[in-house]
């Protein structure tokens, strides 16, 4: 599978052969379902939390007897029945978090990979380099390549501080290298954007 290659210009200069296992197999998508639901479960912070009947202050004395009164019985002014009261099985602070097999995780970022591929939403560049920081310099480059609106993720081999930093105040505009490459930051932007050597970096 042949994918072009353009300069920062937006011309295109080569072509490139692609892995058929990472952006040519079947796209899966009840694993890439469990993906993000495992990414988006790891981001929860899980620090809800509701005071029961025995946390919440006061209601310590009973309000009236227990019979003759023509009420209903009550214990407590701080029952979860009263306003005020405490709350049943509501939130507790707990940890969201669990994973799923590795070779399953490398199997949904194919998927998101060959996703991106099939909807034309995959551009290769040949390289992002800058001499200093030029936030108008990446703009020009992305209206080159056809990235006018919407979110883009910049994918790099590695940290590149002059590149993160002309593209930082870009709304909508991400970097990321291939060692922290998931499924979740595939999916999410609407382009990506990937360095020739970047290509061959995905693991």
């Amino acid at each position: 599978m042949d994918m072009p290659v353009y300069n920062k210009e937006g011309e295109k200069i080569d072509s490139v052969q692609l892995d058929g296992e990472k952006f040519g197999g079947p796209i899966r998508t009840t694993l890439l379902r469990d993906a993000i639901l495992m990414y988006e479960a790891n981001k929860r912070q899980g620090t809800a939390c509701t005071k029961t009947k025995a946390e919440v202050a006061g209601g310590g004395k009973k309000p009236w007897t227990q019979k003759h009164t023509g009420r209903a019985r009550a214990g407590s002014i701080r029952s979860p029945l009263w306003k005020g009261g405490g709350v049943s099985f509501g939130p507790k602070p707990r940890d969201y978090a669990y994973l799923i097999p590795k070779k399953a995780k490398k199997m949904a970022l194919y998927s998101a990979l060959a996703t991106r591929l099939r909807d034309g939403e995959l551009v290769i560049v040949d390289d992002l380099n800058f001499e200093a920081p030029k936030t108008k310099q990446m703009i020009t480059i992305l209206k080159a390549l056809g990235i006018t609106s919407g979110s883009c993720l910049i994918i790099l081999p590695k940290a590149d501080e002059v590149v993160w930093k002309s593209a930082r105040n870009i709304p909508y505009v991400k970097v990321a290298t291939c060692a922290g490459l998931n499924a979740y930051e595939i999916l999410k932007p609407k382009r990506i954007l990937l360095t020739r050597e970047a290509l061959s970096n995905i693991r």
